[in-house]
């Protein structure tokens, strides 16, 4: 199979990478990226800018997609730049790899991810979640882990600190509040591409810890 990873250079895209190349399964995996990466044989990675991704690109005809693509508001400056990375980017990737043939997405949300939340970051998830699932694609899977557990190439004092007090805390915590390791999170999401189980599914933190 052909499969295009977005978010290739983050914590759970790296990961996702790596499944990826060395599956049996996916002969060919595409990742669209802001800047040039390592060569490898089974990887092509076009340098893109996501506010202007060329619609007609004939690397977008793949199986399926797994997207890692995230941000944080003091990482991204803004509200309205948060949404362009976390919605925005997600929904146009997935609409042109569906106008291309593509039949399956997986998408790395977060717990408590709902459109209807008071909450800007949970009800952005919520939406990019909602929207996707108009686009027609026969297996849809959400991934929705809690903290996730690894080292970013940024520095996120408030992930840090919740890092520390989740590990202490660990053995008194119901498994959905528990650290998500970000291979575990990649693995899932390259399990579901693979699978590609008809319909809409979700993967709670729980099945993450």
């Amino acid at each position: 199979m052909k499969l295009m990873i977005v978010g290739a250079t983050g914590l759970v895209g790296r990961h996702a990478l790596q499944i990826a190349l060395a599956h049996p399964a996916i002969e060919r995996v595409i990742a669209p990226v802001r800047r040039a990466m390592a060569d490898h044989p089974k990887l092509l990675a076009p340098v893109v800018d996501f506010d202007a991704l060329p619609a007609d690109a004939p690397w977008w005809n793949v199986d399926a997609v797994v997207c890692a693509l995230g941000t944080t508001i003091r990482v991204a400056g803004s509200q309205e730049a948060f949404r362009r990375v976390d919605h925005d980017y997600p929904l146009a990737v997935a609409r042109h790899a569906r106008e291309h043939g593509a039949s399956t997405f997986v998408l790395n949300s977060a717990m408590g991810a709902d459109a209807t939340s008071r909450i800007f970051y949970s009800r952005v998830k919520g939406e990019v979640e909602r929207d996707l699932a108009t686009l027609g694609f026969a297996s849809l899977t959400v991934v929705r882990p809690g903290l996730i557990g690894g080292e970013r190439e940024e520095y996120r004092a408030g992930e840090r600190a919740a890092t520390v007090a989740l590990r202490v805390l660990h053995p008194l915590l119901p498994r959905r509040w528990r650290i998500n390791p970000a291979d575990r999170i990649a693995r899932s999401m390259i399990d579901a591409a693979v699978q590609a189980m008809p319909g809409v599914h979700a993967i709670g933190s729980d099945a993450l810890a």
